[in-house]
């Protein structure tokens, strides 16, 4: 089964740039489409992107769409999300997640622990 570790979190001013990564320790990561969430405070898990088993197929929410790119290397077993163009109203948990479905769009049944991202302004 996969095993998520997400990095990369952090302080960062509006405008500015973050890139996280998530690692599959559980030796999987090559059966699994995989994505980010984030969830804000007092908010709701919002779904941010998925990348499906074959890393050619990309998926976005509308909040990044333009902004955040997200690719995985499957000899790292680790997807990542570069984030572009930060507000304020980026702040969140991120956290990435597995689903064995080919199209990410349901079934996520691994998640990591998550990492923080603040922007300020």
């Amino acid at each position: 089964q996969a095993q998520l570790v997400e990095s990369g979190g952090g302080l960062v001013q509006a405008g500015g740039s973050l890139r996280l990564s998530c690692v599959d320790s559980g030796r999987t990561f090559s059966r699994y489409s995989m994505g980010w969430f984030r969830q804000a405070l007092g908010k709701e898990r919002e779904f941010v992107a998925a990348v499906d088993w074959t890393g050619n197929s990309f998926y976005y929410g509308d909040s990044a769409k333009g902004r955040f790119t997200i690719s995985r290397d499957i000899a790292e077993n680790t997807v990542y999300l570069q984030m572009n163009s930060l507000n304020p109203e980026d702040t969140a948990v991120y956290r990435c997640a597995a689903t064995p479905a080919y199209v990410p769009t349901h079934g996520w049944d691994y998640w990591g622990q998550g990492t923080q991202v603040t922007v300020s302004s």
